[in-house]
Order: structure tokens, then C-alpha cells, then sequence
């Protein structure tokens, strides 16, 4: 069980009106494995951690270099600390999920407990039981559950299965019990009216033990039983019973081939990221018997810069060990990169669950299938979420707030550069309204006639070209334009908006920051030189990253196709003289534009069809001459 140390090393708590003595602190400090909290001036957690080597690991944050920014931040408000030492790694992980549950530090991952979760229930009636929907676990009243699935819908599509196929009652004990007749739900051929004894318990708990085998993912043995029992009712001339056997097993083919992933079998659970934009998606998809029961999407709060695999560490942590419902642990936990003490949560799962349990990255067949699968849904409940009305209209609410604007700003501009070392510059234009991305009004600009690697010249082309039209009429007018870079790009947006008298449309340069790393933007105002440094956490900077990361990938996307297309143009086009069978006949000759731009001008006229003064013209064209 773990310890609570009594030592200085162990509860180093100091006093709220002087400063935390670090090196003290960390010079007594235990190197055993424990638990450490960090508090504020207030007397606040702000964070919980575990340690193998409890030294080595707060020592780290104090380290002089090397730290996250968002790290520092963390670090600029620790007063005090306090440690518990545990008898293992194992003890610190399950140590630091309860308190990170009960404590709900800011700057750790936060996940929301759901609390209970969906559950099939096998009620304990002797001849006639039921499956019906219940939601959370409870030891009243015997009888069988099965999941916990990963949503309602997950349970509600099972038991919809379950009817068609075994026809299964579902109705509650008290209407079981005061039934006369049948129900609907035997005319529509969803249930087998046990309530009137339409059928035998004996039949009933047959069709009952297929159903449980359904569930538990065993459906090659059912259609095995069944196709035996179609051909026993045939050979003894049953042949209604006999037709029954034979939708069952249609029936369960189909819903075979309707599930996605299907053959391989076994249990396992898939979990997937995706971040974008200051947003993180984790998704988990439950298998269980080869079959994809469902899915389950969370975005967890975090403030700590932090890489996937330490955000899937944290994540995994609270999912098996901080709720209040305990979860069922499959043999496979499958995870697209490494993660931070994989070894150890695999450790501990085995331990919490009585048998092997393994954290794994590197799989292949179907298990590999499943991994693409949640890295597709990742990205895609990721995209959705950021597109959301909500949460665009939330983000818009914020950074009408920040920028202290008269009105939300309806429509809002960026733009960026893109180029290879000065070459196929092309600029973009994204647009975003109060729906999120507004992709019919994105606009690509060719670049031209500015020196090569001149992104200031190119930001006052595209600028001239965009605003100039929209002061002539031509157009949309929006309430806000972002410029993606410094103030070198701001002060050109300004010098252009200046001459075209635009006086009326804010301009926000997104600058990356001396880190140059994301979370750490800075916004300057062109007219009033205002600068904003934003917390990462923000909702209006998360919109900004957006708007930002959008013309940044449009821009990028514009410059390849401009790029490749020139590359796909041979270079002998556009030379006077020089027709398809000409082009033909040198690429022949030399085997290829490498080698026929090492020939020289008489190599060249020896080719047939090509004179001395063609041959020069080509020999100046592919040598910029």
C-alpha cells in the first residue's frame, strides 16, 4: 500500500509568503518510486505526477533549459510540493489516477467520468429471461450483464440484432407477468410471446443460449447449430420450423457482413489520436469476439505541451483506472505510437485484471485494420468537431472578446506564402464565417514578377490584388483579416491597406514567438500595435490556429500543384522549332533530358531534323542563357 512519507524529502510544503526553496527541496528528495503534487501560492494542486525515481523526476522540471514553454508556465507557479512514496510503479500509477480523479489538477489531462455506463441485462427469470438496456452495473436482482458498451446506441443496435434474429422478449418482469395476448411486438416477429406461451422454455432457452453466444462474439458456432437444426427439421418434414432456422441463419450472415472488421476474432481495445488546432481527439473503438461493438469519442482537457505518446499515457491511466465504474480490460489495448510507460500500464492492467494485458503499438492483419480504423475515426470526429456551429460560434464569442470588437466578426481572411527557395510563389486567400471554413471563396494567387524568396513583395501583390478589387466593388468586405507572420508581413499589410484607404477592417498579425512552437502565437494589431499573448487553452486562439493551419495547408497545397505541373512540362515545350516528333527524336538519341542537357551544341545538330542554329536555341534554352 502506498506510504505517506513524514520526512521533508516526502511533504515539502512551503509556506505561502516566501519562495519555494528548490534546491533544498530537491537535495533531500527520496529516489523511490511515489506520487507528486504540485500546489500554488494558494495552496491550490496544479499537478499530479508519478515517478519511478521520484528525484530524477521533479528534478527535471527545474532543470535551466530544455523545458516546454508550457512547462515553464507550470513551473512559475509552483509555491510547494508534496510527495507519497509507494511500494511500486504499479501503486504510484493507481495512486495518481485516484487523485488526479478526486483532486482535478489544471494542468493535468482532465477526462469527464461518465459516471455509468450502457450495459445488456440477462434478467434471472427460470424459464422465460430477458435482455434489455440498463444503464450502469448494480448486484441487485442476480441475472447476467454484459459490457460495458461504449455507448447507448452501441446496446440499443445489439438488442435490435437480438430481436430480429432470436426474437427475444425485452419487455419488463411486471408486463411479462399481466400479458393475456400477445403483444406488437410477436405480430411484427420480434418476439416469441413466452408472456402466453406461444413457445415452449425449452425452445426459449435455446434461442436464449444463441443469443448470449451472439454477444459473447461466437457466431461461427451458432450458425453451426443452426444449420444443424434447419436440416433436422427438414429430414422430419418441419419444413415451417425448418424455414425459421433458415432466416436466422440469413439473418446473422448479414450482420456479419455488415460489421467492419470480421474473422480475425479476439478482444481488444483500439484507441486513436488526432490533434489539431489546440484541440486533441481520442477515440476508442471496442472489440469484442472479432466484432466492433461501437465507439467512444473524448476530448480531454490539457495544458502541458505535450507529445501523443504522453497524452495517450495520461489518457489510458484515467480511462482504466479513474472512473468510478470499473471497466472490462480486454487482452489488447492497441495504440498507434509508442506511449509513455507502456510497459508499466501493461503491468498494471494485468495486475488489475488477473490476466496478461498488453499495451501494443506494432501489429499486423486484422488488429492492423482496426488501428487504421480508429486513426480514420480520430481524424474524422476531429474535423467534425472542429466544424461544428457550436463550436466555431463559441470560438467566435471568444475572439470578439479578446480582440475587443464592436460585433462577432461574420467573415474573416488569411493569408500566407508558399514557395521553394523563391521558386512556382503562390500566395492563398482562406476564408472562415460563422460556420467554420467558407471553402468556395478560397482564392489562390500565382505570384509574379517579384524577386525570388521575396515574401514581402509577395504579400503586397496579393494583398493589392485581393483589396483592390473590393474597394473598386468587386467582392465580398471582411470584418477581420489575419496575416500569417511577424511584423515584417504586418507593416506591408498595413502599408497596403493605407494606400487603398482601407481604415475600417482590423488587421491581426499571427506571429509563432520566439518558441516558435504552437500554443505560443502572438497576435499584433497593424493599427494599433497591440500585442497579445494568449493562453494556450484559449478558444479564440484555437479558432486563430485554425484559420491560420488552413491557409497555411491550402498555400502549401497550391504551391505543389503549380510546382508539379511545371515539372510534368517538358522542358523542349515552348521552343520555336521543336514540335512533338522533334522532342521525341532527342529524348531518343540522349535517353533522356539529363543526359541531353550534358550534350553540347554539336552533339546536339547531330541528331537528325536538328540544325546548328536549333541546336543552339536549345542548348541556351535549357541553360537559362
Amino acid at each position: 500500500m502506498p506510504t505517506r512519507s513524514d520526512s521533508p524529502a516526502d511533504t515539502a510544503e512551503a509556506e505561502s509568503n516566501r519562495e519555494f526553496d528548490t534546491k533544498s527541496f530537491l537535495k533531500q528528495l527520496t529516489e523511490r518510486p511515489g506520487v507528486y503534487r504540485m500546489y500554488d501560492t494558494n495552496g491550490n494542486v496544479l499537478y499530479v505526477g508519478k515517478a519511478r525515481n521520484l528525484k530524477k523526476r521533479v528534478t527535471s522540471y527545474f532543470r535551466k533549459s530544455g523545458l516546454a514553454p508550457k512547462t515553464e508556465a507550470l513551473v512559475s507557479r509552483i509555491n510547494s510540493i508534496e510527495v507519497t512514496i509507494t511500494g511500486s510503479e504499479t501503486e504510484a500509477l493507481l495512486l495518481e489516477q485516484n487523485l488526479i480523479k478526486s483532486l482535478r489538477p489544471p494542468y493535468n489531462i482532465l477526462l469527464r467520468d461518465d459516471k455509468s455506463y450502457p450495459y445488456i441485462y440477462l434478467s434471472s427469470h427460470d424459464d422465460y429471461p430477458s435482455l434489455t438496456f440498463r444503464r450502469g452495473r448494480t448486484k441487485k436482482g442476480g441475472g447476467t450483464w454484459y459490457g460495458p458498451f461504449p455507448s447507448s446506441g452501441a446496446v440499443k443496435e445489439s438488442l435490435n440484432i437480438l430481436q430480429k434474429i432470436f426474437r427475444i422478449r425485452s419487455c419488463s418482469e411486471s408486463y411479462f407477468r399481466n400479458r393475456t395476448r400477445p403483444c406488437l411486438q410477436y405480430q411484427i416477429n420480434r418476439c416469441t410471446a413466452p408472456c402466453v406461451e406461444f413457445i415452449t422454455p425449452e425452445d426459449y432457452r435455446e434461442d436464449m443460449r444463441h443469443a448470449t453466444m451472439f454477444l459473447e462474439g461466437k457466431n461461427p458456432a451458432i450458425l453451426k447449430d443452426l444449420m444443424a437444426a434447419m436440416e433436422t427439421a427438414s429430414k422430419n418434414l418441419e419444413f415451417e420450423k425448418a424455414a425459421a432456422y433458415r432466416d436466422q441463419i440469413n439473418h446473422l450472415r448479414h450482420v456479419q457482413e455488415q460489421q467492419s472488421v470480421d474473422g480475425e476474432g479476439g478482444d481488444a481495445d483500439v484507441v486513436a489520436i488526432a490533434q489539431d488546432a489546440g484541440v486533441v481527439c481520442i477515440v476508442v473503438i471496442i472489440v469484442r469476439g472479432g466484432r466492433v461493438l461501437g465507439t467512444k469519442d473524448y476530448f480531454p482537457r490539457y495544458s502541458i505541451e505535450q507529445s501523443e505518446g504522453e497524452l495517450l499515457s495520461a489518457f489510458l491511466g484515467q480511462y482504466y483506472f479513474g472512473g468510478s465504474t470499473r471497466r472490462e480490460i480486454p487482452p489488447d489495448i492497441l495504440v498507434p505510437v509508442d506511449v509513455d510507460g507502456q510497459e508499466l500500464l501493461s503491468q498494471a492492467l494485468t495486475e488489475l485484471a488477473g490476466r496478461d494485458t498488453r499495451v501494443r503499438k506494432n501489429v499486423r492483419g486484422e488488429r492492423r485494420r482496426w488501428l487504421e480504423l480508429a486513426m480514420t475515426n480520430a481524424r474524422q470526429t476531429l474535423l467534425s468537431h472542429l466544424a461544428s456551429k457550436e463550436t466555431v460560434y463559441r470560438r467566435l464569442l471568444a475572439l470578439r472578446d479578446l480582440l475587443d470588437l464592436a460585433e462577432t466578426p461574420s467573415r474573416m481572411e488569411c493569408f500566407d506564402i508558399s514557395h521553394s527557395h523563391g521558386e512556382n510563389t503562390v500566395a492563398s486567400c482562406v476564408v472562415f464565417d460563422e460556420n467554420g471554413p467558407l471553402k468556395s471563396d478560397y482564392r489562390l494567387y500565382n505570384i509574379e514578377g517579384v524577386t525570388a524568396g521575396d515574401d514581402y513583395g509577395a504579400m503586397r501583390q496579393v494583398l493589392t490584388r485581393r483589396y483592390k478589387r473590393m474597394v473598386a466593388g468587386e467582392g465580398k468586405r471582411p470584418d477581420l483579416v489575419f496575416i500569417d507572420g511577424g511584423k515584417g508581413q504586418l507593416n506591408i499589410a498595413r502599408e497596403v491597406f493605407d494606400a487603398l484607404e482601407i481604415t475600417d477592417i482590423p488587421l491581426i498579425g499571427v506571429a509563432k514567438g520566439v518558441t516558435r512552437r504552437a500554443g505560443m502565437e502572438q497576435l499584433i494589431d497593424a493599427m494599433t500595435g497591440d500585442l497579445y499573448r494568449v493562453p494556450a487553452d484559449s478558444p479564440a486562439l484555437h479558432l486563430i490556429q485554425h484559420i491560420r493551419d488552413e491557409s497555411h495547408r491550402f498555400a502549401i497545397t497550391g504551391h505543389r500543384a503549380r510546382r508539379d505541373k511545371k515539372r510534368r512540362q517538358s522542358t523542349l515545350e515552348g521552343i520555336e522549332g521543336v514540335g512533338p516528333k522533334r522532342r521525341r527524336d532527342l529524348i531518343r538519341y540522349f535517353g533522356g533530358i539529363q543526359e541531353l542537357r550534358k550534350a553540347s551544341v554539336d552533339e546536339m545538330s547531330k541528331v537528325q531534323g536538328i540544325s546548328r542554329n536549333l541546336a543552339e536555341t536549345i542548348y541556351a534554352v535549357l541553360h537559362d542563357e
